[in-house]
């Protein structure tokens, strides 16, 4: 992939967002990565998405060095760099503050797994991170979300260590982060994440009591989809 292709790719995903509803204003931002290169493409901090052009995304290094561009970029640039120097896996990551997911978030709420549906794409419960302290927030705020982020896939909690079976979490009082292989693959997890929380709130409403889907049920619908032996769709 050439610099100009993953520019488009990154805007196009940007503008993506705007078109499912996922951002309002300023608030969001998508990322992608060459892995081969080593080169991360990220929206500009500030700049709307009418505005948004490929040749405005901004072109750094793991390291955060700016090597193409005139504009700052995203200041959530450091947690999706966290992110991309822990999990070798992801190729893009979105960031929101879409209304039923960023609505758990600020009650530091996890999204338990009530139904099928949440089940056919996340695997488990959708953990939300600690909160940060006065010093991480003092401090490098940004690198310290992604740490947080992290931290919640570490494995001492949570049923669901792997970053690829659980490609979303929740920063606690914040919102959103989805990942994915692509760009344009983590702002489908956003909008899954999206319609997902909005289903958990709904059925919290009516039944305030509920209890998580059954495991077995989970994994079936997780695995038939996911799994070495899927069978759903086609090959």
């Amino acid at each position: 992939m050439t610099c100009q292709e993953l520019r488009e790719s990154v805007c196009r995903a940007n503008l993506e967002l705007v078109r499912r509803g996922l951002v309002i204003g300023t608030w969001g931002n998508a990322s992608g990565i060459d892995r081969a290169a080593g080169v991360v493409a990220i929206k500009p901090s500030g700049v709307g998405y009418a505005e948004l052009t490929p040749e405005k995304i901004v072109l750094l290094d793991l390291d955060g060095k700016v090597l193409e561009g005139t504009l700052r970029p995203s200041s959530d640039t450091p947690t999706h760099l966290a992110l991309y120097r822990a999990w070798n896996e992801l190729g893009g990551v979105v960031h929101t503050h879409s209304v039923y997911a960023t609505i758990f978030a600020q009650a530091s709420r996890s999204i338990p797994c009530f139904g099928t549906t949440h089940a056919d794409h996340f695997h488990g419960t959708i953990p939300v991170t600690r909160s940060l302290t006065p010093e991480e927030t003092a401090g490098e705020y940004e690198a310290n979300t992604g740490k947080v982020i992290v931290e919640a896939f570490s494995g001492e909690e949570g049923r669901h260590p792997d970053p690829i079976s659980m490609p979303a979490t929740l920063v606690a009082h914040h919102g959103p982060f989805t990942w994915g292989r692509d760009a344009h693959d983590a702002v489908e997890n956003s909008a899954v994440l999206e319609i997902v929380a909005q289903m958990a709130f709904g059925s919290i409403q009516i039944a305030p009591g509920l209890q998580p889907l059954h495991e077995f049920l989970l994994d079936k619908h997780y695995l038939r989809k996911h799994g070495s032996n899927s069978y759903y769709g086609q090959k």
